[in-house]
């Protein structure tokens, strides 16, 4: 499978540069930036053969059977749309779209193509999630009765496009929507937005946010974010059960550091995982749907719950959802 990449963004290397060095099934083929010359630097630094002058030249090279776009939130809409109509599969960078109608019109483009599109929640292939999953699925723990997720690092950048209303930007498209997702994935459901503080760093723009949610199962969740706030750095899950409570330390990228920890009716255990890094999961995960029609744990019509979450908590703290960048 041969990747070209939509823009020279910071993650591209950690992302998939580097996973791709450690899988036989993929190249990182070519590039395309706003910035030609920054392209063909950063195609020299990290050994990608081809360069584009544009985007549209990118998806028109019939070399190219698959496109990774990390572009800015507001534009992540637009580039996969192009890209499933230029005929190649897609890994977008989270969150998929600037909002769930953008999403929804995402989704119906992926079904009529028959194309892959992935949403790069990459934490989701790795097998601490699998295991919280499974530990939750299997009845040890009794029902889910509460959730709470928090992912907050700090970000003092204020340049940075992620306080950029223009590009949808804000702490809960950014942080937050690892939040939303993970407790989705917790709960096994999509809930519903009982009510949401912000914290704003400039009108329109959230640096923290907290929310409190309702799932169907009748379990409730509370969703903590922040790029800039007191709360300087906690990326962590509970799941309060009948039985016992699982607590998950750095559930979004545990091949850093991290900790599940699992108390229940046969006592308190903790359980360690693999070091590998998350990206090269959900990049064998791309791969293997691309090549070979696998699963897809994170696929369009997934993301439409998520931004859905994230519209309502933006609604409820008084805010507007994001829009696409024109």
């Amino acid at each position: 499978m041969r990747i070209g990449v939509l823009g020279a963004a910071g993650i591209v290397p950690s992302a998939l540069v580097k996973p791709a060095r450690g899988n036989a099934e993929v190249e990182v083929a070519a590039i395309a930036a706003r910035d030609p010359q920054r392209a063909a630097e950063f195609a020299t630094k990290h050994g990608i053969p081809k360069v584009h002058a544009t985007y549209e030249d990118l998806l028109a090279d019939p070399s190219v059977d698959a496109v990774y776009n990390p572009t800015p939130n507001g534009l992540h809409g637009r580039w996969t749309l192009a890209a499933l109509k230029a005929g190649k599969h897609v890994l977008c960078e989270k969150p998929f779209t600037a909002n769930a109608d953008e999403a929804a019109a995402v989704a119906r483009a992926a079904a009529e193509s028959g194309l892959v599109a992935m949403e790069a929640f990459h934490y989701r292939y790795h097998p601490f999630t699998l295991r919280m999953e499974e530990i939750l699925a299997s009845g040890e723990l009794g029902s889910v009765l509460h959730v709470e997720t928090a992912v907050s690092f700090p970000l003092p950048r204020f340049s940075d496009i992620r306080y950029s209303l223009p590009l949808a930007g804000g702490a809960t498209m950014d942080a937050g929507c690892y939040a939303v997702h993970l407790a989705r994935v917790l709960a096994a459901s999509t809930p519903q937005v009982v009510s949401a503080s912000a914290k704003l760093h400039s009108p329109g723009i959230d640096r923290a946010m907290t929310a409190a949610l309702q799932f169907p199962t009748g379990a409730t969740g509370r969703m903590h974010c922040s790029l800039w706030s007191s709360d300087v750095l906690r990326i962590s899950a509970r799941v309060t059960c009948s039985r016992g409570e699982l607590r998950a330390i750095n559930p979004v990228a545990p091949q850093l550091w991290h900790r599940l920890s699992v108390r229940g009716p046969g006592g308190r255990r903790v359980e360690r995982f693999p070091h590998r890094p998350s990206y090269d999961y959900q990049l064998d995960a791309f791969a293997n749907a691309v090549l070979r029609d696998g699963p897809v744990s994170t696929p369009p019509e997934d993301a439409v719950e998520t931004m859905t979450v994230i519209d309502g908590i933006y609604r409820a703290a008084g805010l507007e959802p994001r829009i696409p960048t024109p």
